[in-house]
């Protein structure tokens, strides 16, 4: 850990009215909305820690619409995140550090991250699931190895699709580089593709654009934190 006085930038207000979320992510990935647009109607109490609630596209709407023909569970996931990239890149200046190396060889879901959202997707069926999570400042400072060290027991990191949904909903959340960044450490990446997995993706604003890269787990930056989900106690 090292000592972090970076905040969000002014910009960000909080997270937006839930409803819509749900029509923003439904519009930009073009989905079903009516289940989760009902889910939202009546959400459990928003778990500590968490900053509110955040929409995010289910990993198997997402495949079903746009590429069918998949059928690998790893492969569905890189493709989803390539998807989340492309309309990030189509609504603002963007650029991917680990362009052509998302591939199930070198990124794949965090073990607990996986299994939260199995539990997740179990309680909300449709297209887009609901999410109690926090952006980064629960975890500022800390390296993403240490974040993941000092997770409660209902909390669990945000992988490159959520964080990427989430930063299409909420563009000005990335929009200066004095700001407190995005670690996404519901995912692991493998930079040579050998199986170490020593490194997790961020998303981050530099030099007028967003973007996308992959950072040691055990190196901790004080312009970065942690995303994280929470599951309902």
């Amino acid at each position: 850990e090292v000592r972090s006085s970076y905040t969000y930038p002014k910009e960000y207000k909080g997270p937006k009215p839930i409803a819509d979320q749900i029509k923003a992510i439904a519009k930009i990935f073009d989905l079903d909305p009516s289940h989760a647009i009902e889910f939202a109607k009546n959400l459990p109490a928003l778990p500590e820690g968490a900053e509110g609630w955040f929409a995010i596209p289910s990993v198997d709407a997402l495949a079903k619409k746009h590429f069918p023909e998949v059928t690998d569970l790893a492969q569905k996931y890189c493709q989803a995140v390539q998807l989340v990239h492309a309309k990030i890149a189509a609504s603002r200046s963007f650029y991917n550090y680990r362009e052509g190396q998302i591939t199930p060889a070198q990124l794949r879901v965090h073990a607990r991250t996986a299994h939260a959202l199995d539990l997740i997707a179990e309680t909300q069926k449709g297209d887009i699931l609901i999410v109690a999570a926090q952006l980064g400042m629960r975890h500022r400072g800390k390296s993403v190895r240490r974040a993941r060290e000092v997770f409660v027991a209902n909390e669990f990191g945000l992988g490159s699709l959520a964080v990427g949904s989430i930063v299409l909903t909420h563009p000005e959340r990335l929009v200066r580089w004095e700001e407190l960044d995005m670690d996404c450490s519901g995912d692991e990446f493998s930079p040579g593709a050998g199986g170490d997995f020593s490194r997790s993706p961020d998303f981050y604003f530099y030099d007028g654009e967003v973007g996308f890269a992959a950072c040691f787990v055990e190196r901790p930056h004080d312009d970065f934190g942690s995303v994280s989900g929470f599951l309902s106690q």
